[in-house]
């Protein structure tokens, strides 16, 4: 009886966990295998990507020899910066607004701001390049930079209200009773306190910009050519090496960014 006690009370994995666990492993292999494949293949000595023939830098110092690639990186975090800038200044007041105030045509602007998100790119890409010319807006990084936030806002928009939805508004009130105004209570209460969802809204609006290529392709203009576009013009002659490499400095540098606000958003969670 003992026996049967004891046995009963020993911890049974269900199959069901362990299939669980598959499916991770399956869905995690789908999602980075690729990247982990095109950062190993980046030192590889070999110009042809599916073989290995050993270890080598050489392609990194070829990169820094591309002045194409260069330039079209240095067009890219020019408007991916641009951009982010105006769209999470007018995201986070528009989320801030649509949080607190009610006004008339509130949800209609609530349902309109998801158009710019589902819309086909193509057809917004095609719609700028016929409305910005005849506004005076010059093809090329002006453009790119008012055709990113058109379809970047909503991401800030979204994401700092989720960010209202939570906030505690005794703290606005008891920052009035002290006499702070309007405006130094939303620069020191509830901007500090959002500020987690600003981030994550700015990094969503930047990460957008610098990876669009259809809007891009439509509004760069010559000579203001950015990276997705170039990468695309060398891959149709073949696959570079050094876009293997370039590859690996931006998800490396993706990484650290994430780090950084990860490591960020903690530091002021210990310090509250």
């Amino acid at each position: 009886m003992a026996t049967m006690t004891t046995s009963a009370r020993l911890p049974k994995a269900p199959s069901s966990q362990w299939i669980q666990q598959i499916i991770l492993i399956l869905v995690l292999s789908f999602l980075y295998v690729p990247i982990v494949v095109l950062i190993v293949f980046s030192f590889n000595t070999s110009y042809l990507s599916a073989l290995w023939t050993g270890f080598t830098l050489n392609w990194y110092r070829v990169l820094l020899q591309e002045p194409t690639l260069l330039h079209s990186l240095i067009i890219s975090l020019e408007v991916g910066i641009l951009q982010t800038i105006v769209s999470t200044i007018l995201g986070t007041m528009g989320g801030i607004a649509l949080h607190r105030y009610n006004f008339w045509g509130k949800k209609a602007l609530t349902y309109f701001l998801y158009v710019p998100i589902v819309i086909p790119e193509i057809v917004m890409a095609v719609a700028l390049l016929i409305y910005l010319p005849h506004m005076g807006v010059p093809l090329g990084v002006p453009a790119m930079v008012v055709g990113h936030t058109t379809f970047t806002i909503p991401y800030v928009v979204l994401v700092v209200r989720a960010s209202m939805a939570g906030f505690d508004t005794t703290l606005e009130e008891a920052a009035r009773d002290l006499g702070a105004s309007e405006l130094q209570t939303l620069w020191r209460v509830t901007i500090p306190v959002i500020l987690p969802g600003i981030i994550v809204g700015a990094l969503l609006s930047f990460s957008q910009s610098f990876d669009d290529f259809t809007t891009s392709f439509f509004l760069d203009g010559s000579g203001n050519t950015p990276l997705p576009v170039q990468i695309y013009g060398m891959l149709r002659h073949g696959v570079n090496p050094s876009v293997n490499a370039l590859s690996t400095v931006i998800v490396l540098a993706t990484l650290a960014i994430v780090f950084i606000g990860h490591r960020t958003q903690r530091m002021r969670a210990q310090a509250r």
